[in-house]
């Protein structure tokens, strides 16, 4: 069993002990990790980032990772897959000879 597979093991126990996968539909889980992304955005508001407080950026993660590792699960994908996948289309979108140093768009370049 991967680490991925692993984490997501554990989630699943944690969320079936408390009977709470009747809330954790698919758009449910997106509209949480956009909740919790907010809440990690809170962490950084008003300050520089040396400023954030890092234990309260790590815990607003650890729930962003969660709730995308359930969401990946509802829809059967392979989370390893999905990024590998994502990382190779930005390679062709954004090619070193164009991109490096620069953070323009792709259709900017």
């Amino acid at each position: 069993m991967s680490d991925i597979e692993l984490l997501i093991d554990k989630l699943i126990q944690f969320r079936d002990a408390r009977d709470w996968e009747q809330f954790h539909n698919p758009k449910d889980l997106a509209l949480a990790i956009n909740v919790e992304a907010g809440e990690l955005l809170e962490q950084f508001l008003w300050k520089s980032p040396e400023e954030a407080n890092k234990e309260k950026v790590k815990e607003e993660l650890a729930d962003i990772f969660a709730f995308a590792l359930l969401l990946a699960h509802k829809y059967g994908l392979d989370v390893k897959q999905i990024i590998l996948d994502k990382i190779a289309a930005n390679d062709l979108k954004y090619p070193v000879d164009k991109a490096k140093g620069t953070a323009k768009k792709y259709d900017e370049l």
